[in-house]
């Protein structure tokens, strides 16, 4: 079988990258990882020779290229159907796929003025410019998901999807940032999200790239 070859950009920094390396890690999607370093003389150069949009992160599966962290998870969903990385039931497959949307073109607030730095903790920094609004509405869409459809399991559809990792980025955020004031159904996702293996090895590598 042709070798996935996911490329990412720095583990302390890149969220985009985080997520289809942790729905792959999760997964169990054997993949090789290519690491650029970002915002150095020669990163712009490698990007573009990596991928079209000179963007991380990217996949390569034989001569296809697939970029977007949105369009790497569909396109892993397509390829590894056994690995049942949407729910199976339609109404709940929609909201993952509507959630995970929401994720990727949303939140601007929290983008800006918390940008992830995975490996520190606690800096309880104030929820202006917006932050306050979005942490509210990411808290409505996992206590809602957990509600509707997270029965069977401790991931926002039960068990682990696609959407976990589309919002674990956020949640080493509000780590990094917080603590902020969560539903008790949020805060336990945020405990369920951060303890799992692929988290905390990404974590390893993150502070592996920085000598920390």
């Amino acid at each position: 079988m042709t070798n996935l070859i996911l490329t990412i950009g720095d583990k302390n920094l890149s969220s985009w990258s985080m997520r289809p390396w942790i729905l792959m890690t999760q997964a169990g999607i054997p993949f090789t990882e290519e690491n650029i370093q970002l915002d150095r003389p020669e990163s712009r150069r490698l990007l573009r020779e990596k991928t079209p949009a000179g963007l991380v992160p990217a996949l390569h599966h034989g001569d296809v290229e697939v970029w977007d962290s949105l369009s790497i998870a569909e396109y892993l969903a397509e390829t590894h159907p056994d690995k049942a990385l949407w729910p199976a039931e339609p109404r709940a497959r929609a909201f993952a796929r509507s959630i995970s949307a929401e994720m990727h073109s949303g939140f601007s607030a929290l983008r800006t003025v918390w940008p992830m730095n995975f490996l520190r903790l606690g800096l309880q920094h104030l929820t202006t410019g917006g932050v306050q609004r979005d942490i509210d509405r990411i808290d409505h869409i996992w206590t809602t998901a957990r509600r509707e459809f997270g029965d069977g399991g401790d991931f926002l559809f039960g068990e682990f999807s696609i959407a976990d990792a589309m919002y674990a980025p956020v949640v080493s955020r509000l780590l990094t940032y917080g603590p902020t004031e969560v539903s008790k159904t949020a805060q336990r996702y945020i405990e369920t999200i951060s303890s799992l293996r692929a988290y905390r090895e990404w974590g390893d590598g993150a502070a592996a790239e920085t000598g920390a």
